[in-house]
């Protein structure tokens, strides 16, 4: 009888990594999925990064992971996000290739010697004085492992919904592991249920593109992986076109064959990504709603319209999408759905991802109550790296909120908890300006390197980066020169000025300016240097947040700056204390230092009154 030493439960984005990572600390590893077809199948948009996610995917790059590896392997097109805005703060985000993705994923996992992949359906849990013993398949077959980690997505206990009809179900047209979520619960665990969805896929070839606006891809955008150092020179564009009167007239009027407003669908949804009928229903005021024609992949005929998630009837879906410019003619190759699926509070997690009802057992990606392939895998590597070292009796492996997104995304599930479908968001972070996408590797390859997870040629590279860095701040500050007519100014001051770039500087410099990343993160590292400072001295500032009081009365849609979420779950608890209020799932540190700032302006403001008087 073989024993494994990591049995990772599913292959979704949570699964590679874990996998990959386990393996690359050296452990036996076997992975159990429902279909060898669909390991790394993207079943929403066929898109990776963005705001805040891009720095998930550069992180767990650094770490030594798959995502950013795979995604720049079968990219179509790069876009820069947050372009307009400082550099401190952009985001990469890329279309890649939907059926070209899971190929790619595969290849990497079967290219590991430790790694045996099977196809196969987790029933049971094998559990033996509160400790993992390994599972049980539906064919009674037996797993021995010292470790298990459960990245089961969408899947467990999951039923769709199309209109009125419902099915079990994890994705359209696979299986829902029924008998694993009802396993877990009997062990104990506290679990629910969110609601996700996913838009009709359209054939491109019944699309008026004249009648939408091209939104062509960035050419001047890195990868993502730090490893590769160019994007591809053909990309493909994406479209824009909207919603308007008459499609929101269908909608309206078929509200009563909808499963979210006839009580079918009971789950909590994503906040940030809601269904079109759902953004109608709440936001009235609006009079359309943004679409984005995104390609499925090189040779694919289907385009995903993302923008209209739904869950209403066939027919209806049909008569509304006909209703947008360009779409009027528009086939439906593959129908949209909504799903509800079940998942564990990660409050019964550590740290490190291990459950703490089970030594052995770890949980990771969407049946931890997040949402996006990104969160998903920077659990996966976490859970992976942890399990891995669980199994050896090394140190286990956590990374602080200031440290990595990765590590404020662990911490807000494990201490927080969730109570809607959890996202990255930059303002989830204290340290934002910090945790770049630029200087993912500076930050957390040396502690890979330490690990081992990564080699010495890939160290090397990164330790020379940062010293590039630092030689050249020390170069800017030594230079004085004459600027603008006016005294001698460094180099460094002179960056400082929010009109001058790096590579004005170049005569001063002999010609020799850093491009790319490098010249980037010089930039940012002395024109944010302030900031940077601010920042920590408003973190410092809440260091006795709990003692630090709140209004009875305080109504927070009053106070600068917070997010709807915000003012909604704060005016359900009105916490007593700002670190009662912190404790309060989705209330983001950003708004704790704006809540802050608003009652110490409101103090201020009564002591002068005081005082004129």
């Amino acid at each position: 009888m073989r024993k494994w030493d990591v049995i990772v439960v599913g292959a979704g984005h949570a699964g590679i990594e874990a996998s990959w990572f386990a393996s690359k600390l050296g452990v036996s590893v076997l992975v159990l999925t429902l279909s060898l077809d669909s390991i790394g199948k993207l079943s929403c948009n066929p898109a990776v990064g963005g705001v805040s996610k891009g720095t998930l995917v550069k992180e767990v790059d650094a770490l030594g992971g798959l995502i950013a590896k795979i995604a720049d392997k079968c990219a179509v097109g790069y876009r820069r996000l947050n372009k307009s805005k400082g550099k401190a703060v952009w985001a990469t985000r890329a279309q890649v290739d939907r059926f070209l993705y899971p190929k790619i994923a595969r290849s990497f996992l079967e290219s590991q010697r430790n790694i045996k992949i099977l196809e196969a359906k987790v029933d049971k849990i094998l559990v033996n004085n509160r400790k993992i013993k390994g599972v049980v398949t539906n064919f009674s077959e037996a797993f021995y492992g010292n470790t298990v980690i459960i990245c089961a997505g969408t899947f467990l206990n999951s039923k769709l919904h199309i209109g009125l009809s419902s099915f079990s179900g994890g994705r359209l047209g696979e299986l829902s592991s029924d008998e694993l979520f009802k396993e877990i619960k009997k062990l104990g665990f506290e679990v629910k249920h969110f609601k996700t969805g996913t838009c009709a896929r359209l054939d491109k070839r019944t699309i008026d593109f004249s009648k939408m606006m091209e939104q062509a891809p960035h050419y001047d955008v890195e990868p993502f992986s730090f490893d590769n150092e160019s994007t591809p020179k053909n990309q493909l564009s994406c479209f824009i076109t909207y919603t308007n009167e008459k499609t929101h007239k269908v909608i309206l009027k078929n509200l009563d064959r909808s499963p979210l407003y006839t009580g079918k669908i009971k789950a909590k949804g994503v906040r940030y990504c809601p269904s079109l009928e759902d953004k109608i229903v709440k936001f009235p005021q609006k009079d359309k709603h943004q679409i984005f024609i995104e390609p499925e992949g090189w040779e694919s005929l289907e385009v995903y319209p993302n923008g209209i998630s739904t869950s209403l009837p066939f027919d209806v879906q049909i008569d509304f999408i006909h209703t947008i410019p360009g779409l009027e003619k528009a086939e439906i190759l593959r129908p949209g759905y909504g799903i509800e699926h079940g998942l564990i509070s990660p409050t019964q997690l550590y740290a490190t991802l291990e459950s703490k009802l089970i030594r052995g057992l770890f949980f990771a990606g969407q049946v931890n109550g997040t949402t996006g392939y990104e969160e998903a895998a920077a659990q996966g590597a976490i859970a992976g790296i942890n399990a891995a070292l669980r199994v050896k009796k090394e140190k286990p492996f956590i990374l602080r909120r200031e440290q990595a997104m990765v590590g404020v995304l662990i911490d807000d599930l494990t201490t927080k908890g969730v109570d809607e479908p959890y996202r990255m968001f930059t303002s989830r972070a204290e340290f934002r300006l910090t945790l770049r996408e630029g200087n993912a590797d500076i930050r957390l390859t040396p502690l890979a390197y330490q690990l081992g997870i990564v080699d010495k040629a890939v160290y090397a590279k990164v330790k020379e980066k940062s010293e590039k860095i630092e030689k050249y701040i020390k170069k800017l500050k030594s230079i004085k020169v004459v600027f603008d007519k006016q005294k001698k100014f460094s180099l460094f001051e002179i960056l400082k000025r929010p009109n001058i770039e790096f590579s004005h500087l170049k005569s001063y410099l002999d010609d020799r300016v850093p491009q790319g990343v490098l010249g980037r993160e010089v930039e940012i590292n002395v024109k944010y240097e302030g900031f940077i400072k601010r920042e920590l001295a408003q973190i410092k500032n809440l260091t006795n947040i709990d003692k630090i009081k709140v209004p009875p009365s305080l109504d927070f849609s009053k106070v600068p700056s917070l997010s709807r979420e915000v003012v909604e779950k704060l005016n359900l608890f009105k916490p007593s204390t700002l670190g009662e209020a912190l404790k309060i799932s989705g209330i983001t540190p950003a708004a704790i230092v704006n809540i802050y700032n608003y009652l110490s302006s409101k103090r201020k403001r009564r002591k002068r009154r005081i005082y004129e008087s």
